[in-house]
């Protein structure tokens, strides 16, 4: 008997602690940042940049190039020439390698470089676009499934009170003080409850997996998170008025960027129209394998200038440059019209999260109406001055202004997250 009830204790414990598998809002913002592929793409796009600066810096440094020629012929070439060719040429072979450093090209080069900082700035910048949107969605899931959570518990309040209220129906049915018709629509009440009840549930088993599969936390159907909404408390606006502040928003960043990267673009086509001047340094030896002739290394300095005559009176980067110059111009009018959409998305936000806040104001309002009118409707069906409906009516505005409040403080939740990812402190809380 005993060990009957240890393993039924066993039991109890184990579900218990199956119950208890709750997520905080931190773990599921720490697990989705570990896991999120947007964020290893934006890691990978920084990788990538630093490379093209890498790449850039090389032209720096001097060009290295080999060139080895072979030429066999199956008869002689050059045939022998006494007192000057004692043997035959019938293959011949030259060694060569020319070093090229460039001096000036138009400051190509430079530009070149700075372009490839300027994209490793905009690939960090997106990264930490990317990691905030990632933050910012698993917040909204998070919330998503709390306000779920608090709908279940509403439903399952209700299911008790149609449940007391359909006991004494049947009470009074045997007793034959009411119709059999009151009980019936106590039953339909009850019936609908339970369907909205199934499809809740539903909605939460797929919530849960869809939160699985966006943190990389493994799916449990017991899984429950630890924020509740605390009805009583009414929640206040993180600050006295709206920061609309840009310098510290990724898309402003990005779009500053964008400003000094058309400026750069032009300045590089315009180096095309530049003189450009090289020196370098070539060594060459030729010889014959059967040993007929050899020479010794023989180096040569050189110097290149480059002078683009045509390009600078009749040639297309004269084109080019006025098509470089308008995108220059494109972009800063694109600068000034994204700063303005920014302050306005801000604003529209912050207004989001007032708004919020007034509804629940009202949601409140409402359900301490609809909680008093199911109390005096309860009271006077029981004294005989209401009817069975005019209790089932208040019962389901009740329920309908209880679901309201949950989804108010959510929304309000969720909108303050919105309003922090905007304003570039999403993850700075």
């Amino acid at each position: 008997m005993r060990i009957f009830i240890f393993f039924i204790i066993l039991f109890l414990s184990n579900g218990v602690i199956k119950a208890q598998h709750v997520i905080t809002l931190d773990q599921s913002l720490k697990a989705a940042n570990a896991y999120s592929k947007a964020i290893k793409n934006g890691e990978l796009g920084i990788r990538s940049a630093e490379a093209g600066v890498q790449s850039a810096k090389s032209y720096y440094l001097p060009s290295v190039s080999g060139l080895a020629l072979g030429l066999y012929g199956f008869k002689d070439i050059i045939p022998p020439i006494p007192s000057l060719l004692d043997k035959g040429i019938n293959n011949v072979y030259t060694l060569g390698v020319t070093a090229t450093q460039s001096i000036y090209a138009g400051g190509k080069i430079l530009t070149s470089n700075q372009l490839a900082v300027l994209k490793l700035q905009a690939s960090k910048i997106l990264a930490r676009q990317s990691a905030d949107s990632v933050l910012l969605l698993t917040e909204q899931k998070y919330w998503n499934i709390v306000n779920l959570q608090e709908q279940q518990k509403t439903i399952r309040a209700n299911e008790e009170l149609l449940n007391s209220l359909l006991k004494s129906q049947k009470d009074l049915l045997a007793s034959g003080l009411i119709a059999k018709n009151d009980l019936l629509r106590v039953k339909v009440q009850l019936s609908q409850l339970l369907v909205n009840k199934s499809k809740l549930d539903n909605g939460r088993m797929l919530a849960l997996f869809d939160f699985s599969v966006y943190t990389g936390l493994p799916y449990d159907s017991l899984m429950v998170m630890q924020d509740t909404l605390n009805k009583t408390k009414r929640p206040t606006l993180p600050a006295s008025k709206a920061d609309t502040t840009l310098s510290n928003l990724y898309s402003y960043q990005l779009l500053a960027l964008d400003v000094k990267s058309n400026a750069l673009q032009t300045r590089l086509e315009k180096a095309s129209n530049l003189p450009s001047l090289s020196v370098g340094l070539s060594a060459s030896q030729a010889g014959s394998f059967n040993g007929a002739f050899k020479s010794s290394f023989l180096p040569i300095g050189f110097a290149t200038l480059s002078i683009p005559l045509s390009e600078n009176l009749w040639g297309s980067n004269r084109q080019k440059i006025k098509q470089r110059k308008i995108s220059e111009r494109v972009s800063q009018n694109n600068f000034n019209d994204g700063r303005n959409q920014l302050q306005v998305n801000i604003m529209k936000y912050w207004y989001d999260l007032k708004d919020a806040l007034t509804q629940i104001d009202y949601a409140n309002d409402n359900l301490i109406q609809a909680s008093e009118n199911l109390k005096i409707n309860r009271d006077n069906y029981k004294a005989g001055l209401n009817s069975i409906s005019d209790v089932l009516d208040a019962q389901a505005s009740y329920q309908q202004a209880e679901t309201t409040l949950n989804t108010s403080f959510t929304d309000y939740q969720v909108k303050l997250a919105a309003y922090h990812f905007v304003t570039g402190k999403i993850n700075s809380r």
